[in-house]
């Protein structure tokens, strides 16, 4: 509902007199800032000057450790007190700007008059601790998203309030100016959205917290559930309702929670950066990011990992993996086999290898074999390895008091200077032994155990384990479905040892291949961390989400995507595939919730992709009016890259960004070799992080999750998207146009969008000569 102009006005002084406490709260941090500064300088030369001084003998060592950790601490206290104040002063910056974004007025049963609330991207309070601005995490801003006229319950610290809601208004503020101002019973009226949502795509995704609505709201506040799967339609938010979800958690256990206590899986590197921002702009420090690829490559030191890319792109050209085995494979009984595979495995049939040093066998693995099947044999497995390494320590320690008295280690002792002879002596001073002898065996120990040293390392790191040898002979016993040649399986097994051979894991392979690890050895648990988010789940297996839940046993997850953009498998529908995740998580505490409304596209971008689908129906297109999506027919190559450069340099005219998109990456060079000789273009990488301004090319898979003014799908022909298959691929390119789409097909057009309603596109054929 429209205000007045007299409201506008007083709403509009109150905002200058908010603006001036701020400006004049912003200086006085700025002092603080500067002092911070300089105090950080001074600790830290002061540090610097400490940490030089001499500490060759044993008393003045100790005296000094006792001195820098000192130092030390002051140093990391002083950076963490000018670190809390440059965030301050970010997040009076932007409240300068725009100091809140939402009024509430509420009357609450027990108080006589009615309250005015203003909502924002962070409290402010003035001199005398009263709240001018309230954090939209608040508990009682929920009634801003939630609540429409009337009575509102909201959740509190104490437990659920109720009160009620006389009017909601919403502010445009721009460089403390009120741009828009209306009342309206909605979360957020489409007025506000059409103008936030409308403008012109950045390199960053944005803080558009003011502009929640209440399903994401639900996901952003929801504190109880061990998972969360948040099913969205491509556009709806979800990402965004994701990172104000992390600011949000971030704010309600800021007392027991930090942010390095978050891990987000992103698709790719492109995408981490793409959403960079966000946090920083709410004045949280960024969360951990990291992609598959990265989580699983930290892991396998030494391999190679093929990333969900290389994978889509060998399915696509050189299959080597069955339909039957990838379903096996990557789903939960796969695990649950290796599970009962791990804790039924009896000592005899552990493959240990040999501890070597200098080319000689130091430790057999008979012997480790032995020192095993001694042990009872219903220890389990992380209990028997630990055990087995302990043995083995003592036995090497045994190994090195013999060692130190050989004439090798005397001559070593007798070309010691001073200085060497104190250093091996460490700690210890020459009055704590009991004779000369001791003390000569002592420094002999110290040598032998350096010497020993890559020893000592192989045991400690469970090197004595063959886990590829133990996961090929897993693979070997395996219960398979019917549906699994054993040729076929022969020839999976073949294509593991080959890949290991070569320093090389597929990604098929990495889920069990770790499980099975981390099980008989007791390793990669993580128990920090809190709260986990994977973005596009689709394009996990499930049993890749087994082993990131393996990894990280004490957080709470939150799993987001759109089984209509998958990748590399077909449709699911929600509900099912909630209960499949929440049997195979074992959690009590599973929720899910669906965003249906698009904001990303025009009604007719949204309108021709929800076609598309074959349940699209269900998609809500946003009213922002565009032009209707373009079909270009061309009849070869070569026609078809000259149309391509036309409507490039077409869109260049009206927008910074023009993405083409491609169906994989022999496409997108190919395309890219034309480009570059006529126009200022880029190939996008998996391992780039940036996104230029300009042209830019690349596979869809690359574009996951990003959105641009502009796309051009690069030939949409019944070649290359020919049946249903194919369906998550084009709905995904195409949903990544914000306000103009065009499609170029090289010959026929697929069916699949033939057999569209053809109001929804527009079409231009070539004029042949």
């Amino acid at each position: 509902m429209a205000t007045s102009k007299e409201e506008q006005q007083q709403e509009q002084t109150r905002v200058d007199a908010v603006i001036e406490q701020i400006k004049a709260r912003s200086k006085q941090t700025d002092d603080l800032l500067d002092k911070a500064h300089r105090e950080t300088d001074v600790i830290q030369k002061n540090y610097g000057d400490n940490n030089s001084v001499n500490t060759f003998e044993v008393d003045d060592r100790i005296e000094t450790n006792a001195e820098l950790q000192q130092q030390k601490q002051m140093v990391e206290r002083a950076v963490e007190s000018e670190a809390i104040l440059k965030r301050q002063v970010g997040v009076l910056k932007d409240l300068r700007n725009s100091p809140y974004f939402g009024r509430i007025d509420i009357q609450d049963p027990d108080e006589p008059d009615a309250e005015r609330l203003y909502i924002g991207t962070a409290s402010f309070v003035d001199d005398e601790q009263n709240f001018l601005v309230y954090d939209w995490r608040a508990p009682i801003s929920s009634v801003y998203y939630n609540g429409t006229l009337g009575d509102v319950n909201y959740q509190t610290p104490a437990g659920e309030q109720t009160t009620e809601l006389l009017k909601k208004r919403q502010f445009q503020i721009e460089h403390g100016e009120i741009k828009n101002m209306f009342d309206t019973n909605e979360t957020v009226g489409d007025e506000i959205l059409q103008s936030v949502l409308g403008e012109q795509n950045d390199a960053y995704m944005q803080n558009i917290v003011a502009t929640i609505q209440k399903e994401q709201n639900d996901i952003i506040r929801d504190t109880y559930s061990d998972l969360l799967v948040v099913q969205g339609v491509a556009g709806s938010g979800k990402t965004s309702a994701i990172l104000q979800r992390i600011a949000f958690l971030l704010y309600h256990s800021r007392a027991s929670l930090e942010a390095d206590q978050m891990v987000l899986f992103s698709p790719n590197r492109l995408f981490s950066h793409y959403i960079s921002e966000v946090l920083p702009s709410l004045g949280e420090r960024n969360m951990r990011q990291v992609t598959l690829a990265e989580f699983l490559s930290a892991r396998f030191q030494g391999l190679t990992v093929e990333s969900l890319f290389e994978r889509y792109e060998s399915d696509r050209h050189d299959p080597q993996t069955t339909p039957a085995i990838r379903d096996f494979q990557e789903g939960a009984d796969f695990m649950q086999q290796v599970d009962h595979y791990c804790h039924d495995l009896p000592a005899e049939d552990l493959r240990f290898t040999n501890i070597v040093f200098n080319g000689e066998t130091f430790f057999s693995r008979d012997e480790i074999t032995a020192i095993a099947m001694a042990l009872p044999a219903a220890m389990q497995p992380a209990d028997r390895f630990l055990s087995i390494k302990n043995t083995l320590i003592k036995r090497l320690k045994r190994r090195i008091d013999h060692e130190a008295q050989a004439d090798w280690v005397n001559d070593i002792i007798d070309q010691l200077n001073d200085e060497a002879y104190h250093d091996l002596l460490g700690d210890k001073r020459r009055g704590d032994f009991q004779s000369l002898d001791d003390e000569v065996f002592y420094i002999g120990k110290q040598i032998v155990t350096k010497r020993l040293r890559q020893v000592y390392d192989a045991i400690y790191n469970g090197y004595f384990l063959d886990t590829y040898e133990q996961y090929n002979d897993f693979l070997g016993q395996v219960d398979r479905p019917d549906t699994i040649e054993p040729a076929a399986w022969r020839g999976r097994m073949r294509a593991f040892r080959t890949g290991i051979e070569y320093h090389n894991v597929a990604l098929i392979d990495c889920a069990p291949l770790l499980l099975l690890r981390d099980i008989l050895t007791g390793s990669g648990e993580n128990r920090r961390m809190q709260y986990i988010f994977v973005d596009e789940m689709q394009d996990y297996s499930l049993a890749q989400l087994l082993y990131i839940k393996h990894a990280f046993p004490l957080a709470k997850f939150t799993l987001l995507g759109d089984s209509e953009q998958a990748l590399f498998k077909g449709i699911e529908l929600p509900k099912q595939l909630l209960e499949r995740l929440r049997d195979a998580f074992n959690v009590r505490r599973a929720n899910l919730i669906t965003l249906n409304k698009s904001y990303r596209s025009t009604m007719q971008i949204t309108n021709f992709a929800k076609a598309l689908l074959p349940d699209g129906d269900q998609i809500q297109a946003f009213t922002r009016e565009g032009a209707l999506p373009k079909v270009m027919m061309r009849y070869d190559d070569e026609q078809a890259l000259q149309g391509l450069l036309t409507e490039v340099n077409h869109q260049l005219t009206n927008t910074k960004t023009v993405a083409v998109l491609t169906k994989d990456l022999a496409t997108s060079k190919h395309v890219y070799q034309y480009l570059k000789h006529h126009t200022v273009a880029t190939l996008m990488a998996d391992s780039d992080r940036t996104m230029p301004q300009g042209v830019i090319v690349m596979p869809i898979y690359l574009a996951k999750g990003l959105e641009f003014d502009a796309v051009i799908a690069y030939d949409v022909s019944a070649t290359a998207y020919p049946d249903e298959q194919s369906v998550g691929l084009l709905y995904t390119i195409a949903s990544r146009a914000m306000h103009h789409l065009t499609l170029l097909s090289i010959g026929d057009v697929s069916p699949l969008i033939l057999k569209l309603d053809p109001t929804l596109f527009s079409i231009e054929h070539q004029v042949r000569v």
